[in-house]
């Protein structure tokens, strides 16, 4: 029978999954957000990573056998330096054989009395990683079959040899780089300049591939905030691909809309002309309440008319053009203010930005009524942000319940004192407004005022 897992195994198995998941989020946090970034990053860290561990086993072997052949010339010298001094002839002078030395070997040759050798050198975990010191002793003894005592840890760019001839030691000093070839400047040499030639030919290349992306991007932005975007696909096969696509939505999107406009052109048409004739009929009926009530309701059912077909027509038919938003809202206003209301205008900044003006200017309109019908004192601001332009209409009446605020922009939505009622009764007014809003690729939003009613906050894109 297969064993089971028991209990303990699989609590330790969901922990280090629990601890793998939060690293790798943790990581992410670190990690850039961009493709272009992200793209980088995946072309340049395997070659980087594969070109370091190369280069540096490549290194290390060739320089590992530079310094065990010239560990190995080193140590025959110093085996023939120890031979010469031991077999020379009694009352040979010791200065000609040092000048030997220094001429011939380029040591610095000197005699010591007859003596036990020093210890040996502690090393720390970076010196045992010197191929120096692990190379030069063991050619050293090959060569020498004598006791001896090497330094090759010391930090200046000497090292010193010691030889017991038996009744006098032989101290040599000597430079490092006899006997040993430093890398580390190659290597880091090698690998920037790898890097470089790597980072460079990915960044070409790389922002070539980026670029159609972000135009892509761009042109469906721009769709979205109801500008005509000039978009011709370029780059790699799937963007080209994934562009031609996006023209052929937009082309579909276009024609539907062109379809749903002339449907309801035609609607509104025929209705319009029903309308006319009951207007006509009434007008020949004598004036009585019963002629008054039907001609309010002919008024009704016009008024209701024009707010369905402004809503399921959305003015998608309009063109965004650059607009003084500013000078919109003053005109709002001077028309709100002809019409006895009290309305006041707070602009700050740049407010010249592409949208559609009747569309904006209905959505705006939309919430001023809907203020000036519930408060006294309306004010209106607008002021230009780092990416959106925000318009705020604040009023002094009684206000949204917060658990209503997402329920009134719904069409036909009722509510008892409900402000999203306009006079005509069809319940669209702010759903029109942010149906304008979000076509812009903005939104509304609604808070409590500090003038202690509601405020509608349009967010537009710039």
């Amino acid at each position: 029978m297969i064993a089971r897992p028991s209990f303990r195994t699989l609590r330790n198995l969901a922990r280090i999954r629990d601890l793998w998941r939060r690293g790798a989020r943790r990581l992410a946090e670190f990690l850039p957000k961009g493709l272009y970034k992200r793209s980088l990053l995946i072309v340049i860290l395997p070659m980087v990573l594969l070109q370091t561990a190369v280069t540096f086993a490549f290194m290390q072997h060739h320089f590992e056998l530079v310094t065990r052949r010239l560990s190995e010339s080193v140590a025959r010298d110093v085996a023939a330096l120890a031979d010469l001094y031991s077999r020379a002839p009694p009352g040979v002078d010791d200065t000609v054989l040092s000048q030997l030395a220094a001429e011939r070997f380029r040591m610095d040759a000197t005699l010591l009395p007859a003596g036990p050798l020093p210890p040996a050198l502690p090393r720390s975990f970076f010196d045992a990683l010197d191929p120096l010191s692990r190379t030069l002793p063991n050619e050293l003894k090959t060569q020498l079959r004598r006791p001896f005592w090497v330094d090759t840890i010391g930090r200046s760019g000497l090292m010193e040899i010691r030889v017991d001839l038996g009744d006098q030691v032989l101290r040599l000093v000597t430079r490092r780089a006899l006997a040993y070839e430093a890398n580390a400047h190659i290597f880091i040499l090698w690998m920037l300049g790898a890097m470089i030639a790597l980072l460079s030919v990915a960044i070409i290349f790389l922002r070539n591939q980026i670029r159609p992306i972000l135009r892509l991007a761009r042109a469906a932005e721009d769709f979205g905030k109801g500008r005509d975007p000039d978009f011709t696909p370029h780059g790699a096969r799937e963007v080209r691909q994934a562009g031609r696509a996006f023209i052929e939505m937009k082309r579909r999107i276009e024609r539907a809309t062109e379809q749903r406009t002339a449907m309801l052109n035609g609607v509104s048409h025929d209705l319009r002309t029903m309308l006319t004739r009951f207007k006509l009929s009434l007008a020949l009926l004598d004036n009585s309440a019963d002629s008054e009530l039907l001609q309010k309701d002919v008024d009704e059912m016009g008024r209701m008319l024009e707010g369905y077909l402004a809503f399921a027509r959305g003015d998608t038919a309009e063109s965004a053009v650059r607009t003084d938003v500013g000078a919109l809202l003053e005109d709002l206003r001077a028309d709100a203010g002809r019409h006895g209301a009290e309305v006041s205008l707070e602009t700050d900044g740049d407010l010249d930005i592409f949208v559609r003006p009747t569309a904006i200017r209905r959505c705006v309109g939309n919430l001023l009524a809907n203020a000036e019908r519930h408060a006294d004192h309306v004010r209106i601001s607008a002021r230009r942000e780092r990416q959106f332009v925000s318009v705020v209409v604040d009023d002094d009446g009684v206000g949204i319940p917060p658990e209503h605020r997402e329920e009134v922009f719904r069409p036909f939505y009722r509510l008892d004192e409900a402000r999203n009622q306009d006079e005509g009764g069809s319940g669209l007014g702010l759903a029109i407004a942010r149906d304008i809003a979000r076509s812009h690729g903005g939104d509304i939003m609604l808070t409590d005022s500090p003038m202690g009613g509601l405020r509608a906050a349009v967010r537009l894109p710039v």
